[in-house]
C-alpha cells in the first residue's frame, strides 16, 4: 500500500495578503458599525472600545486603535514581525473605516436583531480571513491565535470567554434587549471563528 504524502501549504502571495486584509477590514468594520448604530456591544477590544465611545466624546476609530497599542508588544515577542505587521494594518483600516461607514450609509431605521445578527456574521468573516492569512483584529484577537498557534486551543473558544467579560461589563449602560441581541451576534461571530479556523484545517 502506497504511502501519500500530505499537500504541502502554499503560502498567500503579498498581494493576496493585502487584498485579504482590505477586505477582511471593510467587512469587519461595517459590522462594528452596523452595531454601535443600534447601540449594541461587541466582544474582544472591539467591544470595549464601543463602550468606551458610549461613555466619552470619543469616536470609536479612535480608540480601538489607542487600546490596541499595548498588545503589539505580545505580538511581536510571541508571533513575529510579519503578524505584527499585519495585525497592525489590519487595526488601522478597520478603526479608519468605521469612521468612513457613516459618512455613506443611513442605517437609523435598522431593526437591532436583524442588525446584530448581521454584524456578529461580519465581524466573524472578517476576523477570519484575518486569520488565515496570519494577522488579527488586534488585542483579544492577538491572544486567540497566538494561544491556537501555539497551543492548540481553538481561537473561537478563547475569543468567546473574553467576549463574556466585555458582555458583563456592558450590563451597566446597554439595555437588555439590545444586550440579548448582542450576546446572539457574538454567538454566531464565534461560531464562525470555531467552525472554520481549527488548527491543521486550512492550509495556507
Amino acid at each position: 500500500m502506497s504511502v501519500v504524502d500530505p499537500p504541502i501549504a502554499e503560502k498567500h502571495a503579498l498581494w493576496e495578503d493585502a487584498l485579504a486584509l482590505l477586505t477582511g477590514s471593510f467587512v469587519m468594520s461595517f459590522g462594528l458599525f452596523l452595531l454601535s448604530e443600534i447601540g449594541g456591544v461587541s466582544g474582544g477590544l472591539a467591544g470595549v472600545a464601543i463602550l468606551i465611545s458610549y461613555w466619552t466624546t470619543l469616536s470609536f476609530g479612535v480608540i480601538y486603535f489607542l487600546i490596541n497599542l499595548p498588545f503589539y508588544w505580545l505580538a511581536v515577542k510571541r508571533m513575529g514581525w510579519a503578524f505584527t505587521l499585519k495585525t497592525l494594518i489590519a487595526v488601522t483600516l478597520v478603526s479608519v473605516l468605521t469612521e468612513v461607514h457613516g459618512l455613506y450609509l443611513d442605517v437609523d431605521s435598522v431593526n437591532p436583531l436583524y442588525g446584530a445578527i448581521f454584524a456578529g456574521l461580519a465581524i466573524g468573516i472578517g476576523l477570519l480571513m484575518f486569520f488565515r492569512h496570519g494577522a488579527s483584529g488586534g488585542g483579544f484577537g492577538i491572544l486567540a491565535a497566538f494561544l491556537q498557534e501555539s497551543k492548540g486551543i481553538r481561537a473561537g473558544y478563547v475569543q468567546g470567554a473574553l467576549d463574556l467579560c466585555v458582555v458583563i461589563a456592558s450590563l451597566t449602560i446597554v439595555p437588555w434587549d439590545i444586550l440579548l441581541y448582542s450576546i446572539l451576534g457574538a454567538v454566531l461571530l464565534n461560531g464562525v471563528l470555531a467552525i472554520n479556523h481549527r488548527p491543521g484545517r486550512y492550509l495556507g
